[in-house]
């Protein structure tokens, strides 16, 4: 374990001694991912059986050990595409999502999955004003769906919604008794509106596991930007699997990303989950253009422009290191993660070694040193007049304004 390896350079006291010491995670940690269903609920995605297919077969391409292939009571398209994932043995266990209810164990049942995750209230408060359900309600209805599942001969991971608002001893009391009268092979620490903070997360993890003996499974939303912090804080506190999902897809903020899970337990942890990690970008591009969905171009491990510089000060560094200390630059080189390369691009924040580059990059000969300058000032005029970046024939019609410069002068001319 080490914070500087030849693809990655990251903090040190991550590895200090009294950090370490706090650390519980368990030997074996897997991603479960939730892309298909949770992924999918996300207002205006939605996915064919054909894109279902495909995504399924990138995650076992990538190593992802767990696929949620979705819920078959949503739509009968809904549950071919999950027959058929089943049915293509891609590699990873196949899940389906169901409510605790005898019905939808028999759909999961029918579509030949290796597990269900069955979803259940667990504050009084959702039950009372979402369901209108009375509370006993909830746990007959779990205790029933979850020894049907048993019988089935389903890996029953039980799904209590909403349970990170819940009163702390009706939820420890709900699934507990669960554990007990009804059936359950994991549970899943539900933040379903992401309002868990960070500090939180150790302390949830112990209590449950004083009450239970079961193997644990996160499952955090990033309404507040938190989703896969916390996902890797529960981890850390000895949870066993992480639920995620492709480029945070998900209902309303969405949910943890699968990407910076893997790369923050790589890089900051020491902890390989066996992800190709040069395959995230471009699944994450291929993905997202099904989604049709758009992030951020700076954002992180899978925006397109986390790699492109304009501050003429980064890109001084950039002619400065060359590839050999590229890790100077960034806290991880971009083949990691399958990412472009860094490129040095015009704008209103470039300065003098930005325009050496480009100049460099063309085959023009170096003007003297005003000159140079001169370009410079034009190409933040034009960044400013665009309020954008520069393109190559925006650079080659201001350099066009200066056919007589000079080349600079070489040492010893």
């Amino acid at each position: 374990m080490s914070n500087k390896t030849k693809k990655w350079f990251t903090s040190p006291w991550n590895f200090a001694e009294e950090v370490r010491s706090q650390l519980k995670f368990a030997p074996k940690i897997e991603l479960h991912d939730v892309t298909l269903r949770d992924g999918e609920q996300q207002a205006g995605v939605t996915f064919r059986k054909d894109d279902k297919v495909r995504i399924a077969e990138l995650l076992a391409e990538a190593g992802v050990h767990r696929i949620e292939a979705g819920m078959p009571a949503v739509s009968k398209e809904d549950e071919l595409a999950i027959k058929e994932i089943v049915k293509r043995k891609f590699g990873p266990k196949i899940f389906a999502f169901g409510r605790c209810m005898k019905e939808d164990v028999q759909r999961a049942v029918d579509c030949g999955v290796d597990g269900i995750v069955m979803e259940v209230p667990s504050s009084d408060h959702i039950i009372k004003y979402a369901y209108k359900w009375p509370l006993e309600k909830a746990v007959s209805l779990s205790v029933e769906a979850t020894q049907y599942a048993k019988k089935a001969g389903l890996y029953t991971v039980f799904f209590p919604i909403d349970a990170s608002r819940a009163d702390i001893n009706w939820f420890l009391d709900l699934i507990e008794r669960i554990s007990k009268e009804g059936h359950m092979d994991a549970l899943a620490v539900v933040d379903t509106f992401g309002g868990c903070s960070p500090h939180a997360i150790p302390y949830l993890i112990k209590k449950i596991k004083e009450r239970i003996n079961k193997p644990l499974e996160t499952h955090f939303h990033d309404d507040f930007g938190m989703g896969s912090a916390n996902t890797v804080l529960g981890l850390a506190a000895g949870a066993n699997v992480a639920h995620t999902t492709i480029s945070a897809l998900g209902e309303r903020a969405g949910n943890a990303a699968y990407e910076d899970v893997v790369m923050t337990l790589l890089t900051m942890y020491g902890i390989d989950l066996g992800i190709k990690t040069e395959k995230l970008y471009a699944i994450s591009k291929e993905v997202l253009a099904m989604a049709g969905v758009r992030v951020r171009p700076n954002r992180g491990i899978f925006g397109d422009d986390i790699f492109k510089v304009e501050s003429g000060i980064i890109s001084g560094w950039v002619r400065n290191c060359g590839d050999e200390h590229a890790l100077e630059l960034c806290p991880y080189r971009w083949e990691l993660v399958g990412h472009d390369a860094p490129e040095i691009v015009l704008g209103k924040n470039s300065g003098a070694d930005s325009i050496k580059i480009w100049l460099e990059r063309i085959g023009h000969p170096l003007p003297s040193e005003e000159t140079q300058m001169e370009i410079l000032l034009k190409v933040k005029a034009r960044a400013l007049e665009k309020k954008g970046v520069l393109t190559l024939r925006d650079f080659e019609n201001i350099l066009a304004k200066f056919p007589l410069a000079k080349p600079a002068s070489k040492a010893g001319d």
